[in-house]
Formats: structure tokens, C-alpha cells, sequence
């Protein structure tokens, strides 16, 4: 599989990428960097945020819902205003957003952490049509938000616990059964980041400090491997116009400087022409 540079502006922390299906483009943040970036005809864009944001999901053609430290936002891709939809611990300053993923049914969800991982400090959220309900507590970093193609199961990781949970849906996207674990990479080592979910079922993870993008079956089978010149791979996305083209966020935060020289890709965006087919972006509905 053939990887290339998709854009080379090196992020602290890339994540959250989002292939728009109206708009055919890709949105990520940079975490650390405080801001929203993407490209389109005229280059490379971006917009700052005075405090961390780290996921999105389409509203409409030019609405984005964004994530940050504080609050989710309704956020205008024409002229970038912001609108505060609901606070996501607000009043917490040791947390902030991290991953987070729209679900088949338009909810939204949103995993909160300790700005320096503190453990047990986050929480994962379900957004759903104007109510922000908690789901799990004690998350350390979470991470591998992604859903199946029948709209009735959901993927989360903890990547700090190094485990990926399965968990049952109702037809309202909400859990309705207990959560089992469907990774559990406790003796590797091996650290789930963000992750996306392929139209056959496949959950495509990006491993942290692994240097790659791991393809498993619906039976938790390692299948297949894509290797990265960056040792901190953060998300995968679906896009281009079949959805067969692999967008992958990465980080240089923690990096020394012997690393950096080995990786200097490290922090860009990355993309990856693929055999796979991917899933169309869920809308989230306010």
C-alpha cells in the first residue's frame, strides 16, 4: 500500500479527521495546537480556538459540530462562528475532549481525559438531539469511537488500559447490554488510539507508539497491517471519492530529539491508497 504525505504542516498532537461526505474534504485538529485544519482548492486552512478541540462531526454542508476542553460548539465552516451547544465539563480544569465519533442514529460521542492523563479522569458521552448523557467514568484516554455497519454495535478503547470494548446498541444508539472486550492487548502493550470501522465490518485502529494502522476482523483477528513512518499514528479516516483512500493523523508530542530525526514526519497528516473500503461519516443531528 502506498504512503504518501497528505499535508506537511506537523501537528503536536493531530487527531480527530473527518472526511466530510457533502463537501468531499478531510477536517482534523491539532489538540495542542488549538485549531482546526483542512485543505481545499485554495491549500491548506485553518481556524484557532482559544482552548483545546479535538473532534468533529458534519451537521450540514457548512456546519461542523466541534468538541472542545469546555463545551461542544456549532461551528460555521463559511465564516467560522461558534455557537456553544452544551457544556462538556466546563467547570473541570484538569480535563479536556479528546476522541470522539458521530453514531448511525446522529448522536454524538465525546471522550473527556486529564489534560496530562491523569488516570481515571475522563468520561465518554453520547450527544443525542440536544441532551448530553455520561456513559462510562473512570476513562483514562479515550480513544477507538467507532461504529458498525449495521448501526447496532459501538468500539471504545481505553489506550491507557491497552483493552477495545464491543458494546451492544438499541435501536436509539444507546448501550443497552454490558460492554464486552473485544481487544485485549494488556500483555503486548500494544496502544489502541483512534480508530475507524471499514464497510465490511473491520475495525481499522491506529496503534500508538507502534508505527502502524492494524486492520482487525469482527472476530478480533488481526487481518492486516499498514506500516507508517511515524511512530505515533492518532486516527484513521475513510476518504476520497470511493472511500477507499486511508487519511491518518499523527503525533511528534513526547518525541526526543533522536526520534524526531528518525520520523521527521511525525505530526503530519498522512494518506495511505488502500484496498479497503470505508464507511460514510455519520450526520450528527441537533
Amino acid at each position: 500500500m502506498s504512503v504518501t504525505v497528505y499535508d506537511d504542516r506537523a501537528c503536536i498532537l493531530g487527531e480527530g479527521p473527518l472526511w466530510h461526505p457533502q463537501r468531499g474534504q478531510l477536517f482534523w485538529f491539532d489538540i495542542m495546537g488549538k485549531c482546526l485544519m483542512t485543505r481545499d482548492a485554495d491549500g491548506p486552512r485553518e481556524w484557532s480556538f482559544d482552548r483545546h478541540v479535538s473532534a468533529a462531526g458534519w451537521v450540514d454542508a457548512d456546519t461542523l459540530l466541534v468538541a472542545t476542553e469546555t463545551d461542544l460548539l456549532r461551528f460555521s465552516l463559511t465564516d467560522g462562528r461558534a455557537e456553544p451547544l452544551t457544556p462538556l465539563e466546563g467547570d473541570n480544569p484538569v480535563t479536556r475532549s479528546n476522541d470522539g465519533r458521530a453514531d448511525p442514529q446522529g448522536g454524538f460521542w465525546i471522550g473527556t481525559m486529564g489534560k496530562n492523563a491523569e488516570e481515571g479522569a475522563g468520561r465518554l458521552y453520547r450527544y443525542w438531539r440536544g441532551e448530553l448523557r455520561p456513559l462510562r467514568d473512570g476513562i483514562t484516554i479515550p480513544n477507538a469511537t467507532c461504529f458498525a455497519p449495521d448501526g447496532r454495535t459501538a468500539y471504545f478503547a481505553d489506550t491507557a488500559a491497552h483493552i477495545v470494548w464491543r458494546i451492544p446498541l438499541d435501536a436509539d444508539g444507546w448501550p443497552e447490554a454490558a460492554w464486552e472486550v473485544f481487544l485485549d492487548h494488556r500483555e503486548s502493550g500494544i496502544n489502541p488510539d483512534g480508530a475507524v470501522m471499514d464497510a465490511a465490518g473491520h475495525l481499522v485502529v491506529a496503534e500508538w507508539g507502534g508505527s502502524r494502522v492494524a486492520r482487525y476482523a469482527p472476530t478480533g483477528d488481526l487481518v492486516e497491517e499498514i506500516t507508517l513512518p511515524v511512530p505515533q499514528p492518532t486516527c484513521p479516516a475513510f476518504g476520497g471519492s470511493d472511500l477507499s483512500m486511508l487519511y491518518v493523523t499523527s503525533a511528534r508530542q513526547g518525541l526526543p530529539g533522536e526520534a524526531m530525526d528518525a520520523a521527521p514526519l511525525s505530526g503530519q497528516t498522512l494518506r495511505v491508497e488502500t484496498g479497503w473500503r470505508g464507511q460514510a461519516e455519520h450526520r450528527v443531528i441537533l
